[in-house]
């Protein structure tokens, strides 16, 4: 099932929550696309013996932040990486179950992540960590992604809520 067919229906928090994770996975891809371009300008303007200062500084940074704004899509959506040739041949229930699970650990791992990153924020800031060149704090990085953490919790807890409905109402499945 494609994403725009998942959404329909979907209203109130959970169609605003949905809105929101794709728009933050749409903002991940203007960073990657904004990460290409850069690569590209220093590509170009290193033919000519004068490459774009700190381009590698920025990759780093964009790419970091456009790969943790694709996670809460990912879990919304159910397009991490599974094992499906262990579990194609499950009922409709059981598949809910383990995704149940996953959402469960998706959660636990998010939010301790969060917590986590948010802390290394903290004292990359305290401690005045810079890139090297273009001397940008490296803690700027990590805001964005400690808030794609907690999309990917928010994006749990709806996976968690949607596979229990599933668990109780296998009949109504939306993961096939």
């Amino acid at each position: 099932m494609d994403a725009t067919t998942q959404n329909e229906g979907r209203v109130g928090p959970k169609g605003l929550t949905h809105r929101l994770i794709e728009a933050w996975a749409l903002f991940g891809g203007v960073v990657i696309l904004a990460v290409v371009a850069i690569q590209s300008i220093s590509v170009v303007t290193g033919a000519f013996g004068h490459p774009l200062p700190g381009d590698f500084e920025l990759t780093e940074l964009g790419v970091a932040v456009g790969a943790f704004a694709f996670l809460p899509y990912c879990q919304l959506t159910g397009a991490n990486v599974t094992a499906d040739i262990f579990t194609s041949g499950l009922n409709r229930r059981w598949q809910a179950v383990l995704v149940f699970f996953s959402a469960i650990i998706a959660l636990v791992f998010s939010a301790v992540m969060a917590w986590r990153t948010w802390i290394g924020a903290q004292d990359q800031f305290s401690y005045d960590y810079q890139t090297a060149i273009l001397q940008i704090p490296i803690g700027y990085a990590f805001v964005p992604i400690v808030i794609s953490l907690i999309l990917v919790a928010v994006a749990a807890v709806v996976t968690l809520a949607e596979s229990y409905q599933d668990i109780a109402h296998p009949s109504r499945n939306v993961y096939h």
